[in-house]
């Protein structure tokens, strides 16, 4: 169970590499990475967007393949290539005038380090990174790539009421 006030959660912000994909990354033929996605975390993510919270992702990686998967979600926020998080942090913040408390962000590595001091509930998937895990408020019990997302999705909107409230996100 994560230990903080999940109501007051209106952003959840994701890495890919390591959180949203497993840490293994295939290489294409010519060059291009190929990863995994885990599709109980896409669900979850595609819910969390229909439930009203707003969905990030903000990864270093530079692939469209990324961009459409996410998108495809329903996720308007998607960044790429980010070299330093915290711009993209600060950019989605002014953006819908979120406070650092609002937002949970899960990272699993060095390049996630900064946002997760700024943000209110950073989390990291089981197999992240020693100084990552010292950061984070909750580890889960998944690894990345096999359900951590959906592990802190599923526990914010249950905890705001909204996990399994079908008639209200799909209008049934």
């Amino acid at each position: 169970m994560i230990n903080y006030d999940l109501k007051k959660i209106k952003a959840l912000v994701f890495d890919v590499d390591g959180v949203l994909s497993a840490e293994t990354i295939y290489l294409h033929p010519n060059g291009e990475p190929m990863r995994t996605v885990n599709i109980k975390d896409g669900y979850a993510l595609q819910l969390a967007v229909k439930c009203g919270l707003h969905v990030a992702i903000i990864t270093g990686g530079n692939t469209e393949a990324v961009r459409k998967r996410y998108e495809g979600l329903g996720i308007k926020d998607v960044y790429l290539a980010a070299a330093v998080k915290t711009r993209e942090y600060a950019h989605l913040k002014e953006k819908y005038g979120l406070q650092d408390e609002e937002i949970l962000y899960m990272g699993d590595d060095i390049p996630d380090y900064e946002v997760m001091r700024l943000c209110g509930l950073p989390c990291c998937p089981a197999d992240a990174a020693p100084e990552i895990k010292e950061t984070a408020v909750y580890i889960s019990h998944r690894n990345g790539g096999y359900g951590c997302a959906r592990d802190v999705v599923e526990q914010v909107l249950k905890a705001q009421g909204k996990w399994m409230a079908h008639e209200r996100a799909f209008g049934w």
